[in-house]
């Protein structure tokens, strides 16, 4: 499973810091993975009207790549996820777990957060402009996910991201990045449903005054 692999290749050509990096699954085996990287940066909008240069300057689109690795169980992702989280020098890396949003009684931010999960814009259904997708099954995977519920992984790295100035971790190289293997293994079942797993990568050993 070349998550980290999609990772840095993609790091490579867009050549911007990123933000955070997601992967969501659905609960069956053998599914397509979708990974998201949200990229920290502006680009320059000229459909925007003439004036301010701020105003006319917009975030530049996230990447999402749709991954056809063949997976039976959860841990595998985990193990995936942990790995790429680990060599890029995240502090953390996070599972949730979210319920079907389409049923009776569902809250709205639970559709609100599905659409993002998949990438799409729930201020603005049908715009893509958000995102690059080189995902063709993108759409199928949410609606499915709408009725089946789904499972989301999310880390921010330091290695390549907008974090490394800030990031106090006694376990990172100088370039922000940890040399494998990862030393956290992934843990058995998928965890109550609304309540995130989190696997605690980083470490400071020394005080850090304000």
């Amino acid at each position: 499973m070349e998550i980290l692999q999609s990772i840095i290749a993609q790091v490579d050509t867009v050549r911007l810091p990123l933000y955070a990096v997601t992967v969501t699954a659905l609960p069956r085996p053998d599914t397509p993975l979708l990974l998201i990287l949200h990229w920290h940066g502006f680009r320059r909008d000229e459909r925007m009207p003439a004036g301010d240069p701020l105003t006319r300057r917009r975030p530049v689109p996230g990447s999402a790549l749709q991954l056809n690795a063949r997976w039976w169980a959860l841990e595998e992702i985990d193990a995936a996820m942990l790995d790429a989280a680990w060599q890029l020098g995240a502090w953390d890396m996070e599972r949730h777990a979210r319920r079907a949003c389409a049923r009776v009684g569902a809250p709205e931010q639970e559709t609100v957060e599905c659409r993002q999960a998949f990438g799409a814009n729930p201020l603005a259904p049908g715009d893509e402009s958000h995102l690059l997708a080189e995902a063709p099954d993108r759409s199928e995977m949410m609606h499915f996910a709408a009725a089946k519920g789904y499972v989301r992984w999310l880390f921010r790295p330091v290695r390549g991201g907008v974090w490394r100035t800030v990031a106090e971790d006694d376990t990172l190289r100088p370039d922000g990045g940890r040399e494998p293997p990862c030393p956290v293994a992934p843990r058995s079942g998928q965890g109550r449903r609304g309540v995130p797993l989190v696997y605690r990568l980083g470490r400071v050993t020394r005080i850090v005054l304000p």
